[in-house]
């Protein structure tokens, strides 16, 4: 793989500034052109490269909420926990007392149909508080000023969007590169907090502090210093504006 990378005519990456370290090594190691014209979401509507059907519901039901009172629980279009990890995540969100909204898709569960998994009387208790969709607009989900957390897998789009719109993250990583962006993520950008355990109490006390506590301020304040640094990027005359107008010349020299 790094041999037929150094045999090619450039790299094109879907990031932004905050990788500069990483792309300056990168540039150093391969010695072909490389082009950091990220966002790619920002680009165009996400709506036309969704994998799955979106559910406008959770539109409507984010209008009612309050300013940066909802949890947006989304784990992607291929992770998937077992029977106990789903119960755990369900109480810890529903004990938590902040409204939420979760993506629970085809899969995500052990069980055919995740409506099995939950506790009998479950849905009922929650009332308005929480709402459930198979999939959902995550650009437009994230954009929404209900939402003031997003608890994620850490999926590189995902951790893109979720900087792009200024939300601090709860970190859950599966598998891949996700487990060293959940720790950029918290460690490094300090824009979100690693769960360090799947269990009701753990969530339910991470949840209580991205959103109620001084440490969840503290993080959203860098994410929106981030963000903005991400818009600047795509402004004529920032890095991944300039990146693309190289990238045109460069494939129009050949």
């Amino acid at each position: 793989m790094v041999n037929a990378t150094k045999a090619s005519s450039g790299l094109i990456w879907n990031t932004i500034e905050l990788e500069q370290p990483a792309l300056a090594a990168m540039r150093q190691d391969f010695g072909i052109p490389n082009f950091p014209i990220g966002p790619f979401h920002k680009h165009f509507p996400a709506s036309l490269s969704s994998l799955l059907s979106q559910d406008q519901s959770c539109i409507s039901w984010l209008d009612k909420q309050k300013s940066r009172s909802v949890v947006y629980v989304s784990f992607g279009s291929i992770a998937a926990v077992n029977e106990t990890e789903f119960l755990e995540i369900a109480w810890g969100l529903a004990n938590s007392k902040q409204p939420f909204l979760w993506v629970v898709r085809a899969g995500s569960t052990s069980k055919s149909d995740w409506l099995e998994t939950m506790p009998k009387g479950f849905l009922e208790a929650l009332g308005e508080r929480g709402h459930i969709v198979k999939w959902a607009p995550q650009q437009e989900v994230l954009s929404h000023p209900a939402v003031g957390a997003f608890w994620t897998h850490n999926g590189w789009n995902s951790t893109l969007e979720s900087i792009c719109e200024g939300i601090p993250m709860i970190c859950m990583p599966f598998f891949t590169d996700q487990r060293v962006n959940a720790r950029y993520v918290a460690e490094v950008w300090e824009v979100g907090v690693q769960l360090e355990k799947r269990e009701r109490e753990v969530i339910e006390n991470t949840i209580k502090g991205i959103m109620m506590e001084k440490e969840g301020e503290k993080l959203r304040g860098r994410v929106l210093d981030l963000k903005e640094k991400a818009t600047q990027c795509l402004c004529q005359g920032g890095s991944s504006y300039q990146s693309l107008d190289s990238l045109v010349s460069h494939i129009l020299s050949f």
